[in-house]
């Protein structure tokens, strides 16, 4: 998951930023709503953090904004306002989950969890390629009927290619969705994980699913006969 926080304070930040990404996340962060804007116009998010004071507009008007603009993804706002009225206000301007400072991380994961789990039940949880099997809810993968260990970065790029199988996905296009905005492109990081995965999904014995496409990118599908 590709995790956008808007926060304008930077100690706050990265202590969500730095946990997230522990968990697996990958986390842009946003010091004010009209930087958050833009980051949501430019990428593609499963998620936003939001604070509600922030310089300029405050985090309602910016979700406002984003709904307008068909920003699908699950909202939690993360706020010292607790009042009941501000979060009545936050729910009707389209928020998932409403969680008052000073909370615990584990908390916050935890209603994270159950908001892209609201999320993905209006849709299939499992997705099928082959005898390979992943499993969105609990995390897991399976090829044949033997569960493959993932790493959270392995598994991101794995959701990423089942989703989009049969079709090729390019290097950048895996970088935007499973990697945060200050990654570089250049690097060989993409080649490093796709062989991890191949090491791990296509072992020997088993017919290839993950394939390289020369001068496109790389793509998992099974081959015909």
């Amino acid at each position: 998951m590709r995790v956008l926080i808007a926060e304008d304070e930077s100690k706050v930040a990265d202590q969500l930023a730095t946990g997230l990404r522990a968990e697996g996340y990958a986390v842009d962060v946003a010091p004010d709503a009209s930087a958050a804007l833009k980051l949501a116009n430019e990428h593609p998010y499963d998620l936003l953090l939001c604070d509600v004071v922030m310089p300029g507009r405050d985090g309602f008007t910016l979700l406002r904004q984003l709904r307008r603009k068909d920003f699908a993804a699950p909202v939690i706002f993360v706020t010292a306002r607790g009042d009941v009225s501000d979060r009545v206000k936050g729910l009707d301007a389209g928020a998932d989950d409403y969680l008052v400072k000073p909370f615990s991380f584990a908390e916050l994961l935890a209603r994270v969890r159950a908001v892209t789990r609201r999320q993905r039940s209006s849709g299939p949880h499992v997705i099928r390629v082959a005898d390979l099997e992943l499993d969105l809810m609990a995390r897991v993968a399976r090829r044949g009927n033997e569960d493959v260990g993932l790493t959270n970065r392995e598994f991101a790029l794995l959701e990423f290619l089942m989703t989009n199988s049969p079709r090729a996905v390019s290097k950048t296009a895996i970088v935007e969705h499973v990697w945060d905005q200050h990654f570089d492109p250049e690097t060989n990081v993409v080649n490093v994980y796709m062989n991890y995965l191949r090491r791990k999904i296509d072992r020997p014995g088993l017919k290839p699913l993950l394939q390289t496409i020369r001068g496109v990118g790389f793509a998992l599908r099974q081959e015909p006969e």
